[in-house]
């Protein structure tokens, strides 16, 4: 007589296949509010910047750009939300975000009685860079940037570009994760800027992130592989520069999605005939 089969033997298991991690980005942005008295300055903003990405900011004057990334590097507090440089909480654990962060802030002063050597090395030095590193790195960045001629010069008698340049070589000193640029070639000639784009490009190939605010469209259009439109505090496009201007140049999409362009001649007074 033949057994009978087991009909009450329990199935067998089958595991469910791993729910992939999502990558770290290497800024997030989440819900930042930011007040002056009675100005909403941020109005709750998001913000999602892949990692080696060159992410261009662009918004109307006013719009919050300063206050976003000084919010976004630990420079100002927001009133709500919370910002992450490679997963890193910047505003619960400041030291270890501002570790990997090299800032260019607007209106932020430098040492300026300091020479343009001793600036890169006092900065290497907070950044507890190794000290056998230091020199080697402090001459790297000032040939880079062409300021060797400038190096024992005091930072208060450099040039409006000359101080953008060593202020982005203090940004560089480090090696940070993320490089976050407010008006990075404001005042800067344009053999400066183009040396300037060179390195950027090289900092990203390498898997470097990337973060800038300009006004300049043509830019930010030039450089960058997204772009985020902001206004009023909040993000009204963010995406690759493509998916953003949607089949129009960057500027045209930025005034569509902005608004306030005035279509007229002026007044009469200002014409000539």
């Amino acid at each position: 007589m033949s057994a009978t089969p087991e009909t009450n033997a329990p199935a067998p298991q089958v595991s469910a296949p791993p729910v992939p991690t999502p990558p770290v980005s290497a800024l997030r942005l989440a819900g930042l509010v930011r007040r002056f008295g009675d100005t909403l300055a941020v109005a709750g903003l998001d913000l999602d910047v892949p990692v080696g990405s060159f992410y261009g900011l662009v918004g109307p004057n006013g719009a919050g750009k300063t206050t976003t990334l000084s919010m976004a590097t630990g420079l100002l507090r927001p009133d709500a939300g919370a910002a992450f440089v490679h997963g890193i909480d910047v505003w619960a654990h400041p030291v270890q975000a501002k570790r990997l962060i090299g800032n260019l802030a607007d209106g932020v002063r430098l040492f300026d009685r300091l020479t343009g050597e001793q600036l890169l090395g006092y900065t290497a030095m907070m950044f507890s860079v190794p000290r056998a590193e230091i020199a080697g790195r402090v001459s790297d960045l000032l040939e880079l940037f062409d300021l060797r001629a400038a190096a024992g010069t005091i930072v208060a008698d450099y040039s409006a570009g000359m101080t953008k340049k060593i202020a982005l070589a203090c940004a560089l000193v480090h090696a940070p994760r993320l490089l976050v640029l407010d008006e990075p070639f404001e005042s800067v000639d344009p053999v400066s800027a183009a040396n300037i784009e060179d390195v950027l490009r090289g900092y990203t190939a390498t898997g470097g992130t990337v973060v800038v605010s300009s006004h300049s469209m043509d830019l930010v259009q030039r450089m960058c592989d997204h772009v985020a439109v902001v206004a009023a505090g909040r993000v009204l496009a963010a995406g690759t520069v493509d998916q953003v201007r949607a089949g129009q140049s960057l500027q045209d999409r930025f005034v569509e999605l902005v608004g306030g362009r005035h279509a007229s001649e002026g007044p009469q007074w200002l014409r000539q005939s």
